[in-house]
């Protein structure tokens, strides 16, 4: 008998990929994100709705999905093969978000619970009592009563007694669902499948989509059984051999094919089709549910699939893992460039004077006789904002366009959105302000020293502090601010003082163009993307690899 393998060393090391795998993470546009994106979503599926569950429970019922495209006739198809209306058949049915669960009633505690599935809701249909006042169950005439509204991420459990013990059947939602949910829960709930049956008819067995949930079956080297349904009497046999030529031609000879004739019930809406219709499928699956070397068998060719593809698909997602991240180095080195470029060219423009210029330069030059020493100080400090907030406009400009010209730079969580007051013109004047007020307070202190050294009356601390200003911001223009400046309060003093003063612009400086340099990273590291998740999965890998 072929059993699985559920040795605690192989779940704890499932779970340690498992958790890797969820911590993956391609925010960034770049080609393969979405492919990554969809890989990690399938990986994800399989080890929380499938192998995990699986290998926890081996002995846990067997779960057959029903999947297939739209008016495949699969709700026709589960109904019929339970023996009574279990899932609404018709293309517009109420219930296509709501997928729907059937197993024997000793197996029901399998599937309330969250063992498979367990981000949906288990919801329950209540039935009308009979005359014994049990519920009709295995009554193929009782009508479904209608589920009330259960949310989208629902599974509806339903019990049948005829149902052999040990097997469960699942109807999902069309793989070609025009409603993108549908196919995404489609494809989730196929690879929570033991076994995939997958459905298609007479007229749509070469369609792209059966075929490509065909694909990846035989990828997944998944146990997989095909009914091609619907089809006319009169090409039975034609239609069977040519579908069963296209399977053979692409590797999947082996796979059981069953074939359901068209019958008035398949297009009637809750119909049931005669139980010889779906014998042959119904005893294959009972077979694989029952049977011990069957069951193990189809188990463990499933399980072992899913296995083995982590070895080309962890790889892959790894490598688009690295790629992110090489990625947001490449963008996060191109802004620091530009930070620190512009960074440069402050402080050779402070060194120059440039601040000392326009409406600053006017005042200083009618400076003290038509111009007060706060006037003068009032326009040097909006010179300096002006500089710092031209800087970093000019360095958010030049990184969005070094930006664009990288892969993955144009992402909209990458933009810089400015909301309220929290603005970099807001920013800026409020570091300039507070800059301005230290340096007025260092004024005073060097004023109330030489006073006390002096024993003279100490000269006015507005006018110390307009000529500090003038003479750290104007440059060589200044250079009578700084003379000015020791006549006042003396050659030592005013040099402590310019010292002091100069310390103060540079850490300001810094300050405000780090800060912003930040702000426009901070985006990038909300990403969330590091070297570390390329080497976790890999190493996950190698231990899930050593523990099979």
């Amino acid at each position: 008998m072929v059993t699985l393998d559920v040795r605690p060393q192989l779940l704890d090391a499932l779970t340690v990929l498992r958790d890797r795998v969820a911590a993956a993470r391609f925010p960034l546009p770049l080609p393969g994100a979405p492919r990554a994106r969809a890989n990690r979503g399938e990986l994800l599926a399989q080890l929380d709705d499938y192998l995990v569950p699986r290998l926890r429970a081996p002995e846990a019922p067997m779960l057959a999905v029903i999947g297939g495209s739209t008016g495949a006739g699969k709700s026709t198809l589960v109904n019929s093969l339970v023996g009574r209306v279990v899932s609404e058949a018709g293309v517009l049915r109420p219930t296509t978000r709501t997928p729907v669960l059937v197993c024997h009633p000793d197996d029901h505690h399998w599937f309330s619970g969250m063992r498979v599935l367990p981000d949906l809701t288990r919801v329950w249909v209540p039935r009308q009592a009979d005359g014994d006042g049990e519920a009709a169950e295995d009554s193929a005439d009782d009508a479904l009563v209608p589920l009330m509204e259960a949310g989208e991420n629902a599974l509806r459990v339903e019990t049948a007694g005829n149902l052999p013990r040990g097997l469960a059947l699942l109807d999902a939602p069309d793989v070609d669902s025009l409603i993108a949910e549908n196919r995404v829960l489609a494809a989730r709930l196929i690879s929570a499948a033991d076994v995939w049956v997958m459905v298609t008819t007479a007229s749509r067995y070469a369609d792209a989509v059966p075929w490509r949930m065909l694909r990846t079956a035989k990828e997944y080297n998944a146990s997989l059984v095909t009914v091609l349904d619907r089809v006319p009497h009169q090409v039975l046999t034609e239609v069977s051999q040519q579908y069963g030529a296209l399977l053979t031609k692409a590797g999947l000879g082996e796979v059981p094919l069953y074939t359901v004739p068209e019958l008035p019930e398949s297009t009637r809406d809750g119909g049931l089709l005669p139980a010889t219709a779906v014998a042959p499928l119904r005893a294959w699956l009972a077979h694989r549910a029952q049977d011990p070397g069957a069951r193990g068998a189809a188990l463990a060719r499933t399980a072992r699939g899913v296995l083995e593809s982590l070895r080309g698909r962890m790889p892959e997602l790894a490598s688009a893992v690295a790629l992110q991240y090489a990625a947001t180095v490449r963008l996060t080195t191109a802004a620091e460039e530009v930070y620190d470029d512009e960074h440069a060219r402050v402080k050779e423009r402070l060194q120059n004077g440039a601040v000392l210029a326009g409406d600053a330069l006017k005042r200083w030059r009618s400076y003290p006789l038509d111009c007060s020493a706060v006037e003068l100080l009032d326009a040097l400090v909006e010179s300096l904002g002006s500089l710092l907030l031209c800087a970093v406009g000019a360095a958010d400009a030049r990184v969005d366009a070094a930006w664009r010209r990288e892969p993955g730079g144009d992402a909209p969580e990458l933009a810089r959105h400015e909301r309220g007051l929290e603005t970099a013109e807001h920013r800026v004047g409020l570091a300039v302000r507070r800059w301005r007020r230290v340096l007025e307070e260092y004024a005073e202190e060097q004023v109330r020293a030489f006073g006390e050294l002096s024993g003279t009356t100490p000269p006015d601390p507005e006018a110390v502090a307009a000529l500090l200003a003038t003479a750290l911001l104007g440059g060589r223009r200044a250079k009578a601010a700084g003379e000015h400046l020791a006549e006042r309060i003396g050659a030592q003093g005013a040099l402590r003082l310019r010292d002091r003063g100069g310390r103060l612009l540079t850490e300001y400086v810094d300050s405000v163009l780090g800060t912003e340099r930040e702000r426009r990273l901070a985006p990038m590291d909300a990403l969330g993307v590091g070297p570390e998740p390329q080497a976790e999965l890999i190493a996950a890998l190698s231990l899930l690899q050593k523990e099979r």
